[in-house]
């Protein structure tokens, strides 16, 4: 069975960091692109940054030069750097992954159960 689990995320003021991690579980993994979406109230998900299991990044263009994503594929881990935070930061921040196990054929995307960031202004 595979898991994400996601960690960091919290309150912060406007200007402030936060860095959220997410690790995936589970036995003889091969993990490709992984992310990192986010969902505002009353918004619909958005991506915010991926990564390739070769270390190639993609942004969202409201993130660019504040976010950085980046990853450790021996430990199945993606992280997401936050500066300069804004108000319109504020979402669930759900990671993402693209995953085949030992028994399946074809690769599947898994979830997070999604972590609150809230930037106060």
């Amino acid at each position: 069975q595979v898991q994400l689990v996601e960690s960091g995320g919290g309150l912060v003021q406007a200007g402030g960091s936060l860095r959220l991690s997410c690790a995936a579980s589970g036995s003889s993994l091969s993990i490709n692109t992984m992310g990192w979406y986010r969902q505002a109230p009353g918004k619909q998900r958005e991506l915010v940054a991926g990564i390739s299991r070769g270390g190639s990044t993609n942004y969202a263009d409201s993130v660019k030069g504040r976010f950085t994503i980046s990853r450790d594929n021996a430990k199945n881990t993606v992280f997401l750097q936050m500066n300069s935070l804004k108000a319109d930061d504020t979402a669930v921040y759900y990671c993402n992954a693209d995953i085949r196990t030992p028994w399946t054929i074809r690769s599947y995307d898994y979830w997070g159960q999604g972590t609150q960031v809230t930037v106060s202004s």
